[in-house]
């Protein structure tokens, strides 16, 4: 008696776990072609690797470590999202420095004229961010839609304006205080005590409260792709302009609506260092978080999900990037060659995975279809 033989699993089931380990392999070989460029570099300068990766992980699984990775990949994560908002609608928000720096200044100043009760003040503040940072990108929007400017150009453009904006305002007697305080850097009052967000004491620190909006914002992305109808308007709109225009999506309204989201969501990068740390926006206020967001969409391929591990993993390596110094003759800057080399290796490795899926899935239809022929054929001559 011959034993059952296993039923196959449907075609679609095994497309859907192939297209998965797929778009895990182009973030993974990325990450370790840049390891490996790294290393040769550091071997070429007469230094050890290991050693340097040795330095950063052990810090990095220390509770102090561990804590303040996570701090900085939220700030990280929002920023990909804000970033990601866009991308999904096949808009490039590069304005997206901007619109944070632009939303942490009034933020900040309304924070510093304004004492409330806690549960008013810091949803206050919060909505203060999500508009300013909303009507910062709407103006990139209005430009696309009424007169056929490309967003990369007047996002790009915004993002010098915004730091003459910035300079123009941040000036005492204007949202600077008159007097000038014993620091060289011009900054705003601090915000009042209860705009400060909460944080939980940890053994390694202090752990910021903030990851609570990081979570509800990615939660918020993932239902909106996949559950609403907004979500699919995005995709579709994404993809193809005319064929969503000829399935009845108002496209010009699509494109205004997610430069609005993705800048409001601009605004919120910069509220965890504002409503937890230096409780001020000054000249030091950390820049750059913009385009680090671009870098982290890109990695995690504007999913979410995928967004959650490339922030954590950008963060680790600025925070143990500060400890190579200090524990062995490592320069500080092998970790940006590492992160620039991980942008430019994802985007080659999803381009050389995307060319294999594609061959593999025409591979295996082409099996089945081919095996379905035969079968088809058998039971004819049989008959």
């Amino acid at each position: 008696m011959t034993s059952p033989t296993p039923a196959k699993r449907p075609l679609g089931q095994r497309f859907d776990l192939e297209r998965i380990a797929l778009g895990l392999a182009a973030p993974v070989l990325a990450v370790l072609l840049s390891l490996v460029i790294c290393s040769l570099l550091l071997l070429s300068s007469g230094r050890d690797p290991f050693k340097a990766f040795d330095v950063m992980i052990t810090y990095g699984t220390a509770s102090d470590g561990q804590v303040q990775i996570i701090n900085k990949g939220v700030t990280y994560y929002l920023a990909a999202v804000a970033a990601a908002f866009g991308f999904r609608m096949n808009l490039f928000n590069i304005g997206v420095e901007g619109q944070y720096r632009i939303a942490a200044l009034f933020t900040a100043y309304i924070g510093s004229q304004i004492d409330l009760p806690a549960f008013i003040q810091i949803p206050l503040l919060l909505i203060t961010a999500m508009l300013a940072g909303g009507i910062w990108a709407s103006i990139a929007g209005v430009l696309k839609v009424y007169r056929g400017v490309s967003e990369v150009i007047s996002t790009i453009m915004l993002n010098a304006i915004s730091l003459a904006v910035v300079g123009l305002l941040l000036v005492p007697g204007i949202f600077a205080p008159k007097t000038s305080s014993s620091s060289n850097s011009i900054q705003t009052a601090p915000v009042s005590q209860s705009s400060h967000f909460f944080s939980i004491e940890t053994a390694g620190g202090t752990l910021w409260g903030f990851f609570i909006i990081a979570i509800l914002v990615g939660v918020g992305f993932q239902l909106t792709l996949n559950r609403t109808r907004f979500g699919f308007d995005l995709r579709a709109t994404g993809r193809s302009e005319s064929a969503a225009k000829a399935s009845g999506v108002n496209v010009r309204r699509m494109v205004l609506t997610s430069m609005a989201v993705s800048g409001a969501l601009a605004g919120l990068i910069g509220m965890p260092s504002l409503l937890q740390s230096s409780y001020t926006y000054g000249t030091s206020f950390q820049q750059g978080l913009g385009f680090t967001g671009i870098a982290i969409a890109l990695l995690g391929r504007n999913s979410p999900i995928g967004i959650v591990f490339s922030a954590l993993l950008f963060a680790f390596m600025d925070v143990t990037a500060v400890q190579l110094p200090l524990q062995g003759d490592f320069p500080q800057e092998i970790v940006a060659v590492m992160q620039g080399t991980i942008v430019i290796c994802v985007v080659v490795a999803y381009e050389l995975v995307r060319r294999y899926g594609l061959k593999r899935q025409q591979q295996k239809v082409g099996a089945e279809l081919a095996a379905q022929a035969a079968a088809a054929a058998k039971k004819e001559v049989a008959a």
